[in-house]
């Protein structure tokens, strides 16, 4: 009986050292290495929400579809652990979703009271003026073409398709009276027109691009 001991202590310490017994210690950290992790997901699932909720409505909300699939995927996995997160943990976590929750209905309100501009308001808007372009006098052109790209570059970057759709549609309009009163111009107002034309389509080429790439 006394002499099964040693053997049985040097038969564990051969499978230890070839990797098929795990140290009692090993065994021991495992939990730990877990809980940290969910608590890891907890602080990254409270800054993501952050994030969101402290963007401008009008960028956000033609991205609410996008954000709402990452919200669910991002909460999937604290909904399964929900009971291994600390008392602390389980406020925060329903602390959060509450505060995104909040926010999105909030954004879905917006949506619904939302009415589209029609298509007299929105040439207003991007040429800062309420103005028949069918009728505008050739020396009003420029000034025209100078308002619609100076507000594509202000506003670029928050533009939906449909707002790109709206520009594209304006740039039309201004270039169907170019061409009707353009003799009517001296050469270097045809060329500055030019170049805003080709601006404009530049950065419209541009976004395309960019939106290829993001796919």
């Amino acid at each position: 009986m006394t002499s099964s001991a040693p053997k049985t202590a040097l038969f564990s310490a051969l499978l230890l050292a070839a990797g098929l017994l795990t140290a009692p210690a090993a065994q021991a950290q495992q939990p730990a290495k877990s809980g940290g992790t969910l608590e890891r997901s907890l602080y990254d699932f409270g800054d993501w929400v952050g994030r969101q909720v402290d963007r401008a409505e009008a960028a956000t909300r033609r991205e609410m579809p996008k954000l709402t699939a990452e919200f669910d995927r991002r909460s999937r996995r604290l909904d399964r652990a929900a009971d291994s997160l600390s008392a602390d943990g389980k406020r925060e976590y329903a602390a959060q979703k509450a505060r995104y929750q909040q926010w999105a209905a909030r954004q879905d309100s917006l949506d619904a009271t939302q009415q589209p501009a029609t298509p007299a308001q929105a040439q207003a808007r991007l040429l800062n003026e309420n103005v028949n372009i069918n009728r505008v006098r050739a020396t009003e052109l420029t000034g025209l073409y100078q308002r619609l790209v100076e507000t594509m570059r202000t506003e670029k970057k928050s533009w939906s398709q449909a707002d790109w759709n709206t520009a594209g549609e304006v740039l039309s309009r201004l270039n169907a009276r170019y061409e009707q009163v353009r003799t009517q111009l001296p050469l270097e107002e045809r060329l500055r027109i030019r170049t805003l034309q080709g601006e404009f389509r530049t950065l419209e080429k541009a976004r395309g691009v960019k939106d290829s790439m993001r796919d």
